[in-house]
């Protein structure tokens, strides 16, 4: 049997727990037995109330030992006191896994657990992460990742989607699938699919970047330099250089880059179209542009893009037939 343990300190996310709390329980309607001993432990145990106002039972650290530990996010600033540290350590010790959701990498971070390692969370605490532990290579546009035995993700709902894969790790790909059904949720979102679209992303605050940022999206399979950009937004090219990289965070042709992915992903998703076709109709050369792209932008390629989308499909479609 796996033990997991869930950590929560005051003023945790409800759903960062009940999310993959769930996919794990529903293993044992998916299987027909129980694989997994779920607990859920604070620093002292008993009653822990959420920043949703509502109170869980726990236990204290120190009564169990676990398999794999997850950390609940929730408000960052009372999540890192010094009992909470001690009580993370604590638990790391014995475990073979140990997971966050959402702003507990903040906690795995402050025990030195993602020195030197790739990690993520909610994107609106990237930055946050990445200013405050340097040697973290925060990688903020990701689901979840998975780091040797340090597996961390983003906020609410990819809590799940990181269950999922541990779950495939434990039982393999039919059993987690089947999960996915029961929890009517998509098997699985990869890892490395970005946490919002790439226009919510960029956010420009002036009429004239988000008037160049919707004529790339209008014309992404024709050739888009930046001097074509800056006519568009009817700023000199030095002007529309400097306003872009200053409101969006990203250089006009890296930006370019990342709505070609986008659109490109969602080609793939949605049908059987050739993926060298979905290249020439986004704006790639060819399809290995393409390809170094998605890689470069979220860790996986196009093909598996594809074949993930097909898996999922079939798994709606058994879904339908039971």
């Amino acid at each position: 049997m796996y033990r997991i343990g869930f950590f929560v300190c005051p003023g945790h996310d409800a759903l960062d727990l009940a999310g993959p709390l769930s996919a794990f329980n529903q293993v044992t309607t998916a299987v027909g037995y129980q694989p997994y001993e779920l607990r859920v432990v604070s620093r002292s145990g008993g009653l822990v109330v959420g920043n949703s106002g509502l109170p869980i039972e726990t236990a204290p650290v120190g009564q169990h030992t676990f398999d794999t530990v997850i950390f609940v996010g929730g408000e960052v600033e009372p999540m890192l006191v010094a009992e909470n540290l001690a009580a993370a350590r604590q638990l790391v010790v014995n475990a073979s896994r140990v997971a966050s959701v959402c702003t507990g990498a903040f906690l795995l971070a402050e025990i030195g657990l993602l020195n030197d390692r790739r990690a993520t969370t909610h994107w609106k605490y990237t930055a946050s992460l990445q200013s405050r532990f340097p040697r973290i290579k925060v990688a903020g546009d990701n689901i979840f990742i998975e780091d040797g035995h340090i597996w961390t993700s983003a906020g609410i709902a990819s809590g799940i989607d990181l269950a999922l894969a541990l779950i495939e790790k434990d039982m393999g790909v039919k059993i987690a699938r089947d999960v996915s059904r029961l929890l009517v949720v998509p098997y699985r979102r990869p890892g490395g699919q970005s946490q919002f679209s790439a226009m919510s992303q960029m956010e420009p605050e002036s009429d004239r970047i988000r008037i160049a940022l919707k004529f790339a999206r209008e014309h992404l399979a024709e050739e888009l330099p930046i001097e074509r950009l800056a006519d568009a937004a009817r700023l000199s090219l030095r002007q529309f250089g400097r306003a872009f990289r200053r409101e969006t965070g990203e250089t006009p042709a890296r930006a370019v880059e990342r709505l070609r992915v986008e659109t490109a992903c969602l080609r793939l998703q949605e049908g059987s179209e050739p993926i060298e076709q979905i290249a020439q109709a986004v704006g790639f050369i060819n399809p290995e542009r393409m390809r170094r792209a998605f890689v470069r932008l979220h860790g996986y390629s196009p093909q598996y893009v594809r074949r993930e989308n097909r898996l999922s499909g079939e798994c709606l479609v058994a879904s339908k037939d039971t």
